[in-house]
């Protein structure tokens, strides 16, 4: 089976790439192979590229810039996934379609159901529900999966911001209105490997008893002001020197940002176990291992 793996420089993309191969041949698309921001261009990309399977993690991910970039987001985030979707459902080839918690308004303290209502308050939620809806669209077997608060030990995200400002300042004011669950990209990789080796007999049956769309988060919950503690916590306990003294906790109000941000996160993982077959692990279970290896690059 020949896999087409997109976003290979991204968080997902780049855990993704050494363990596709247990289920068969990868093919790496970076952008000059298969450029997302050109939809019009990708059905003859996907000629040449010829896959089985089609794993798409790529994706317009400046939530703040997308409110002044809405016709680049959607191209990528939308009108890409659509072009994708097309070529498959033509050929019967599955599609997996990373998605995400902003597509709910965050209304609530109950974990988000797949059949929930969505109401993205952002851009970049709004172009992600609109992928979605161009992969449904197209009528061939696919599977949308919606993750959250995704980081790993590499990249730009929470965890190395973190870690950055906690060695530069001494205190640390971080949201603790918003709640949900940080999933590392390892985890999403090895799980996202469960559920294609799990439905690997019969991949369009197994996507269809899912009805098409299933959450793939940690399990748990926190803020993002516990999360940024225990990323303190973990990084003090491995001897990385820190100058931070307190991570003192704020309301949303107090940190205004341009994107909106829902304030109810969580996702029901039930699907994910049912159809599946799958557990996650909790948050902080999987936060350790990419503390371990943050630590050991900042004590160089």
């Amino acid at each position: 089976m020949r896999i087409l793996l997109t976003g290979i420089s991204g968080q997902v993309g780049a855990a993704l790439l050494p363990v596709l191969g247990r289920l068969g041949t990868v093919v790496a698309a970076d952008r000059a192979r298969l450029d997302l921001a050109r939809p019009q261009a990708i059905a003859a990309a996907l000629d040449a590229l010829s896959p089985d399977l089609i794993v798409n993690p790529a994706a317009y991910t400046a939530v703040d810039r997308a409110e002044d970039e809405r016709d680049l987001a959607f191209r990528v985030n939308a009108e890409a996934p659509g072009a994708m979707a097309r070529w498959a459902a033509a050929r019967g080839v599955p599609l997996v379609q990373f998605s995400t918690d902003y597509v709910y308004d965050g209304g609530g303290t109950q974990p988000w159901r797949e059949d929930d209502s969505t109401g993205p308050l952002c851009v970049y939620g709004a172009s992600k529900l609109a992928g979605e809806a161009a992969v449904r669209a197209a009528g061939g077997p696919h599977l949308v999966v919606r993750t959250s608060w995704v980081y790993a030990a590499s990249g730009a995200n929470f965890l190395r911001t973190m870690a950055r400002l906690a060695r530069e300042r001494s205190e640390l004011r971080v949201v603790a209105d918003q709640i949900g669950a940080p999933t590392s990209a390892a985890l999403i990789s090895d799980a996202l490997v469960k559920v294609l080796a799990s439905a690997q007999d019969d991949i369009a049956g197994r996507f269809a008893a899912a009805s098409g769309l299933v959450h793939l988060a940690a399990s748990g919950e926190t803020s993002w002001h516990g999360f940024a503690a225990a990323i303190v916590a973990g990084l003090r306990a491995r001897g990385v020197p820190l100058k931070v003294e307190a991570v003192t906790a704020i309301a949303t109000a107090d940190y205004p940002t341009k994107a909106h941000r829902p304030a109810n996160s969580r996702l029901d993982l039930g699907r994910l176990s049912t159809v599946f077959g799958v557990t996650t692990p909790d948050w902080e279970a999987a936060l350790q291992p990419e503390l371990d290896r943050l630590a050991a690059e900042l004590r160089g």
